[in-house]
């Protein structure tokens, strides 16, 4: 176990070297100069979220692909990867995490619109796409197809299963002292009734889930801010100048590097909010919409709300409390940052993280179930079904100490093929941005 351990901590430095961190910056911003700064119109793409009338063919709503892919990317990335960064990079790893969300705003955006530009009917006649779909159709390369969709049906069990519920199983357990067994089975249960029903199901379900528990965690975080307000002006400082000198060595904190402060807050941003990645297009595929272009904006609020906004508030939170001078790092570090507000803090904590956590689990199956019907056709989907929810009771349970190097390296996998897609079909998302965006209706 510890050879494997330090091969996939080797592993996970190498594949998060420069190489990665400049293709995924660097194309968040090509594609933000190539798209004309696609930010500018987030207030609008906010608005259309929030409809959830039917425009055009599709299995869910517009507002419901969203609230699904927001479910998959706010999860334990937003709580104890904000802190494993902040513990790892030091407070400048905030503000390159913060960065990758607003920079990344562009790449969900091109991602979502090439998935339902290329987007198919299956047999059963429900909606197929993703990025698999946009490299077979659209750049005619088979091969990088299979491999995306390889890494995403294997890569969920880590990223959208098994860290998920391990950390909430170790916070309850730690917390309230229930045993991760009850834990894991309460969420085994839960998870098998809703994803029997299909995308409909977890639609549904995450339409009702997501709105209530992202609302609750930003007040709860603001709360806890003012009851600190005295110290916030001098923790946004802290977070700006570490950010582009480096850490100094304090308390039981080692010290940090700009080039660790960058690489923990690319690699932990792109975690939380997954820009790049190509996950979130897979549910964008199965939206109703007129246009690509229209649901590619709804698609691109999901980085700013999970990473300009929720990521933000954890990273303050975090940093404001001093606990990372002691040493502590990932979900101990996070547990202590919250604690140090009595009552408050570890019951927006708990609950934050375990609707965070639950509703994960949910929208990852749906990615890595689509990923597998494009390996091995419909008959793979019941029982990817059950070993995914096997899974949740074996992740509730184990110690998983190499799951979060793994769920790096898979991601990593994952980004590559995507990343090439969007710089190669580049003209493509131009183009349907100024036929529907820049000289059309939307």
């Amino acid at each position: 176990m510890q050879t494997l351990e330090k091969f996939l901590s080797d592993l996970s430095g190498f594949v998060w070297g420069p190489p990665l961190l400049i293709l995924l910056c660097g194309t968040h911003l090509f594609l933000t100069f190539r798209l004309k700064f696609i930010q500018r119109y987030l207030g609008r793409a906010i608005r259309i979220s929030f409809q959830r009338t039917k425009e055009g063919e599709g299995d869910v709503s517009q507002f419901g692909a969203l609230t699904t892919a927001l479910a998959a990317t706010i999860g334990t990335g937003n709580i104890v990867g904000v802190a494993t960064a902040v513990a790892s990079g030091g407070p400048g790893a905030v503000l390159w995490m913060w960065l990758t969300g607003v920079f990344g705003i562009a790449t969900k955006y091109s991602e979502a619109l090439l998935s339902v530009k290329y987007r198919i009917t299956t047999k059963s006649g429900q909606m197929a796409g993703g990025p698999m779909y946009a490299l077979e159709r659209g750049m005619n390369q088979k091969w990088l197809a299979v491999g995306f969709a390889f890494f995403t049906a294997v890569a969920a069990f880590g990223i959208g299963n098994m860290v998920q519920a391990n950390s909430i199983a170790t916070l309850v357990n730690e917390t309230f002292h229930i045993s991760p067994w009850l834990t894991g089975g309460v969420i085994t249960a839960l998870t098998a009734v809703v994803i029997v029903g299909g995308i409909q199901s977890i639609a549904r379900c995450c339409e009702k889930l997501v709105p209530f528990m992202a609302i609750f965690y930003v007040l709860g975080c603001l709360a806890i801010l003012v009851m600190n307000w005295r110290t916030v002006p001098a923790t946004v400082s802290l977070i700006l100048k570490s950010a582009f000198t480096g850490q100094a060595a304090v308390g039981g904190f080692v010290g940090a590097s700009i080039k660790e402060a960058m690489r923990y807050g690319v690699a932990r941003g792109l975690f939380s909010n997954e820009s790049g990645l190509g996950s979130a297009p897979i549910v964008a595929a199965a939206a109703q919409t007129k246009n690509p272009v229209r649901q590619a904006l709804v698609s691109s609020t999901g980085t700013f709300w999970d990473t300009v906004v929720v990521c933000l508030m954890t990273g303050l939170v975090v940093v404001n409390s001093m606990e990372w001078t002691q040493g502590l790092n990932g979900a101990t570090l996070t547990k202590q940052a919250f604690a140090d507000i009595p009552v408050v803090g570890p019951v927006v904590l708990v609950i934050g993280l375990l609707t965070f956590v639950f509703s994960t689990i949910l929208g990852w199956e749906y990615y890595g179930e689509r990923a597998a019907e494009y390996l091995w056709g419909e008959k793979a989907i019941k029982p990817y079904r059950w070993l995914w929810v096997m899974a949740v009771m074996v992740g509730s349970v184990m110690t998983l100490k190499v799951v979060w190097d793994f769920a790096d390296v898979a991601n990593a996998l994952m980004a590559v093929p995507n990343l090439i897609a969007l710089i190669f079909l580049n003209k493509v998302i131009v183009e349907e941005t100024r036929k529907h965006l820049w000289e059309g209706e939307l």
